[in-house]
């Protein structure tokens, strides 16, 4: 599945992308702030998450790599999907290389995404962001993601411990959509 915004191409990622995928998320500063990944990140840790991405969309999510278009290059800037994680079935999740910070490249992705989850009928997506990490419940609740009220411990591979984690979540099925404004636009 491949989805187009007005700067970004959302895109499944490829073998070929390990070396440009291990270049853009392999900084501390991301990885710290997920839950998955670990630290220092290698080339085999984007080989293995490359390889697995499609079983993503056989548990009913979707996994892009995020690539916007410099000097007439395409360039991996980050990655957005959703998923089962951590006993949700709709995990929403992403992240975006630090020299792409502040340019609304999470926002618009994250937009695309969700609106690819509506057409395929998910009800509702889950959240959550470190406690540490405000800047992206800002993303969040740009997004339409409502604060759940629960601040939860999850285990973060790369910084190999639990850490306080702010739970959101968004209805996609028209119940509570909060700033969303629940529209039936699709994305393919």
């Amino acid at each position: 599945m491949f989805a187009r915004t007005q700067r970004l191409m959302l895109r499944p990622g490829w073998t070929e992308d390990a070396p440009e995928l291990t270049h853009a998320i392999a900084h501390q500063q991301v990885v710290r702030n997920l839950g998955r990944a670990p630290w220092p990140y290698a080339l085999g840790d984007a080989q293995a998450f490359l390889a697995a991405q499609s079983a993503v969309a056989e548990r009913n999510g979707a996994s892009f790599l995020i690539c916007t278009l410099d000097h007439g290059v395409s360039r991996i800037v980050g990655g957005v999907g959703f998923g089962p994680y951590d006993g949700e079935p709709h995990e929403f999740g992403y992240w975006i290389t630090p020299d792409a910070w502040g340019r609304g490249y999470a926002t618009e992705a994250g937009r695309a995404v969700i609106d690819i989850a509506r057409a395929l009928r998910v009800p509702r997506l889950s959240a959550g962001h470190y406690a540490d990490n405000p800047a992206s419940g800002r993303v969040l609740r740009k997004l339409g993601f409502q604060p759940t009220g629960r601040v939860v411990p999850r285990y973060s591979l790369g910084r190999q411990g639990e850490v306080a984690c702010v739970e959101f979540e968004q209805r996609l099925d028209g119940a509570d959509c909060g700033t969303d404004p629940c529209d039936d636009r699709m994305a393919a």
